[in-house]
């Protein structure tokens, strides 16, 4: 595997608690700790960096460090603009299927808490599944096309099937040599610069995290995982976490891979596990 490279951030940061560099962030990066060392050395690292926000403050992502986008998260859930994304999924996932069934039938109780798992490594396979895979693989499974990831149909169809996971904490596994060398690619991806800005994923979200970029604030990746899929007043529509990485490869300058490539998926893959133990609340709301 590359060396990770040490990212040197050319932007100016308005800090809104101490200094990053009072830890050496990159070493976070380091591929050879394994998972559980990771996971720990990352919740340890946010909680010096914020000591006095709880682990659960997390899943509001950047509105944790402003009382005044707090409130203003607060007005916009009561009318979240994704629950009519949430309510097409609903639909999509109760209509039954030309043999009778539903997806609820491809999954342990009925989906329930299910979600709040993936995505997962499957050792047959040798590759992450993600959700909209897994949904995929249940339409197949009853004969029906699979739908094209990232449509509409599909994301609403996510919307609701993670929906049946809130309010339970992330509970990623990584278990066994291949799992690992999954979670590794995608922690060594997280800390690779890339594109014209040279930038990383965690130039942004580990090093300068909480702080201002601009006039926005920086989401830590602590808790990122918990609230997608989430509607952003951005997009105007509710997006998934692939998409995000897409967006975010744009704006560093680039090219975005595809969606469920096995980059992204291993990606998810370790970017969720950092979040283990943040309760899912889907959708989100994000500006």
């Amino acid at each position: 595997m590359k060396k990770l490279l040490i990212v040197a951030a050319a932007i100016s940061l308005v800090g809104i608690s101490g200094s990053a560099e009072a830890i050496d962030w990159w070493n976070l990066g380091n591929t050879k700790v394994g998972p559980e060392q990771t996971l720990k050395d990352f919740h340890q690292y946010f909680k010096e960096q914020f000591p006095k926000m709880s682990l659960q403050k997390y899943a509001l992502g950047s509105y944790a460090f402003s009382p005044e986008m707090y409130q203003q998260y607060q007005q916009a859930i009561q009318f979240n603009p994704g629950d009519l994304t949430l309510s097409q999924g609903k639909a999509a996932w109760q209509k039954k299927f030309p043999d009778g069934k539903t997806y609820a039938s491809c999954f342990k109780d009925g989906g329930k808490g299910v979600a709040a798992s993936y995505p997962y490594f499957n050792n047959k396979t040798g590759q992450v599944v993600t959700t909209q895979m897994r949904l995929n693989s249940c339409r197949v499974e009853n004969h029906l096309q699979p739908l094209k990831y990232g449509s509409g149909s599909m994301i609403a169809l996510d919307t609701y099937f993670t929906s049946l996971s809130n309010g339970m904490p992330v509970d990623i596994k990584v278990q066994g040599q291949g799992a690992v060398k999954a979670f590794e690619e995608g922690k060594a991806n997280y800390f690779m610069k890339r594109g014209q800005l040279n930038f990383s994923c965690a130039t942004c979200h580990v090093a300068y995290a909480g702080k201002y970029l601009r006039a926005q604030i920086i989401s830590p990746l602590l808790g990122q995982s918990a609230h997608y899929p989430t509607y952003r007043a951005a997009w105007g529509a509710v997006n998934t976490f692939e998409k995000r990485f897409q967006g975010c490869d744009k704006k560093v300058g680039a090219m975005p891979q595809k969606l469920e490539s096995v980059n992204y998926r291993n990606l998810e893959y370790f970017m969720s596990y950092i979040s283990n133990g943040i309760k899912i609340n889907v959708p989100g709301y994000r500006p």
